[in-house]
């Protein structure tokens, strides 16, 4: 299994979701609506917090897939939150080493 992270642009939220609403499969996707962070251009230094940093509003999913899944759900996610501008976003796709179903006990891609 593959947990995706999936950091974009508020506005391009509607055209990602619809674009994954294509994938019959997907067991389901947990979305932040809004979230704050920078990145390598630390989002400018106007002081507007503690440390000096000018936050970016953004939102983020996060999806567990199968392995198989990722090849096609990656390129997808990247055409629909892509603008061509710097600061499109990111995706990372890390290993799911184990998922549990708490209320079956239900473990491994089962439990997803």
């Amino acid at each position: 299994m593959k947990y995706i992270i999936v950091y974009l642009a508020k506005h391009k939220l509607d055209s990602v979701l619809l674009e994954l609403g294509k994938f019959k499969s997907l067991p389901g996707i947990s979305v932040f609506k809004s979230v704050e962070g920078f990145g390598r251009g630390r989002g400018g230094h106007d002081g507007s917090d503690a440390a000096g940093f000018n936050m970016l509003h953004r939102s983020k999913l996060e999806i567990i897939c199968n392995d198989n899944e990722v090849d096609a759900l990656v390129p997808h996610i990247e055409h629909s939150a892509s603008t061509g501008m710097k600061g499109d976003g990111k995706i990372f796709v890390l290993p799911v080493e184990q998922a549990v179903r708490i209320s079956t006990h239900e473990r491994g891609e089962t439990a997803v």
